[in-house]
């Protein structure tokens, strides 16, 4: 395993990588850092999976819209979570999506869960961004919750032409 960090214009992250695909990218502050990964035992330094995340941020940050599937993802975690972050990966840059949304998905695959269930998964998400789980929204369109902090999710999508309207942030959450 290979980490690097990365200057973001909304703070410092963390990137986590095996030798095929990108497993954590966090940013330094938010809750759950590192996830189920022991961060002191990768290796720093580059690799070629990590150049591509770096390149894949520079482009994001500047406003491109860069495809998530150019860099390898590993998802990690229980079943429940991994199929959470295959829908995530599903979700466009520009758009969002519903906790329930994502519950009535999941139930049509034959996974009955529930918003709240998909909230705890969405929250533990360890591969920020290039999963977006920052995309994902209350049933009553009002943003609440990301482990990154609200100000970020704000940030996130304004930088990908979300309309955001302050009134329906929910900073009680």
């Amino acid at each position: 395993m290979k980490t690097m960090h990365y200057h973001a214009p909304l703070g410092e992250m963390t990137l986590l990588a095996n030798a095929h695909a990108v497993d954590g990218l966090w940013f330094d502050d938010q809750a759950y850092f590192g996830g189920p990964f022991d961060l002191a035992a990768a290796t720093p330094g580059a690799s070629p999976v990590l150049v591509q995340a770096v390149a894949w941020l520079d482009a994001y940050f500047a406003g491109q819209s860069p495809a998530p599937a150019q860099v390898p993802v590993e998802l990690v975690g229980t079943p429940f979570r991994q199929a959470v972050g295959a829908l995530l990966q599903a979700v466009p840059l520009g758009a969002t999506i519903t906790y329930g949304e994502l519950a009535r998905q999941l139930a049509a695959q034959g996974h009955p869960t529930s918003p709240r269930a998909i909230g705890g998964a969405v929250g533990h998400n360890p591969v920020s961004l290039l999963v977006p789980c920052h995309r994902v929204v209350g049933g009553d369109g009002g943003l609440t919750g990301y482990a990154g902090g609200l100000a970020r999710k704000v940030a996130l999508l304004t930088l990908e032409g979300v309309a955001v309207d302050p009134v329906r942030l929910r900073l009680d959450k």
